[in-house]
């Protein structure tokens, strides 16, 4: 397949991730593989920034290159950390020169064969969530078609992962709401096996199920769903302290 069609061929790919659930590993391996392919570049890596702000490696075109990005963040020392930090594109054409720079990392990379690296940022607006490494074993610039792939390669990745968090996210938010919406009814329901039992009425009930909550440390979710299922019975509640009337 010619270039160009493989070109067109992978944004479609990365595309169908916005209206699709996807494996975000599987996704980044795809670009990876393919920036080798269309690009004219020796290997492809990819990081991204986990919770706590830290970069792990994702996805390689090779395991010479996972072993190298690997040893960039055991270091902390190369142009994907630079161009994730930064916010901006790093282009070194001779990794030769760039011993003070990187003093470990260029070491590394010319020894696995590689001397010349674009690091671009996996970014949307304000949000860095990584870093797209470029290497190749030939010295001197990418080409600016290459660079503008690699740029819309990278971009479309981001879009795809970004819409993957926003829908588990929104997704975990139903969930929560979802839990307590239920937890209510089944808090609920406890009251009026409490109510009914000990012969008091709904406030009195609802105080005795939060007072043995606290006292025992249980979520009062799980203890009213305890009261529904027999597991505890009303009169095993702890006697809150009576009210206080002013």
């Amino acid at each position: 397949m010619p270039r160009e069609a493989l070109f067109a061929s992978t944004l479609v790919e990365l595309a169908d991730t916005l209206v699709a659930d996807f494996d975000v590993v599987d996704l980044l391996t795809l670009l990876s593989d393919r920036c080798v392919e269309v690009l004219d570049v020796g290997a492809a890596g990819i990081m991204l920034a986990a919770p706590d702000g830290s970069l792990r490696v994702m996805a390689s075109s090779s395991d010479t290159m996972r072993l190298l990005e690997l040893f960039e963040l055991q270091a902390q020392d190369g142009p994907c950390l630079d161009s994730f930090r930064t916010g901006e594109p790093v282009v070194n054409d001779d990794l030769e020169g760039s011993s003070d720079r990187w003093p470990q990392f260029s070491i590394e990379a010319r020894d696995a064969g590689f001397r010349s690296v674009l690091a671009l940022p996996m970014r949307l607006r304000g949000a860095v969530i990584g870093a797209l490494n470029l290497f190749n074993v030939e010295l001197g610039p990418m080409s600016d078609s290459d660079v503008v792939a690699a740029r819309a390669f990278a971009d479309v990745a981001t879009i795809a992962i970004l819409q993957h968090r926003a829908v588990h996210e929104a997704q975990l938010l139903n969930d929560q709401l979802a839990f307590a919406l239920n937890s209510r009814i089944v808090i609920e329901q406890a009251k009026g096996i409490i109510a009914e039992r000990m012969k008091i009425d709904m406030d009195e009930a609802f105080r005795a199920l939060r007072y043995h909550s606290r006292n025992h440390n249980v979520r009062l979710a799980t203890l009213a769903a305890e009261v529904v299922d027999g597991a505890v019975r009303a009169g095993d509640l702890d006697d809150p302290p009576p009210v206080t009337r002013r």
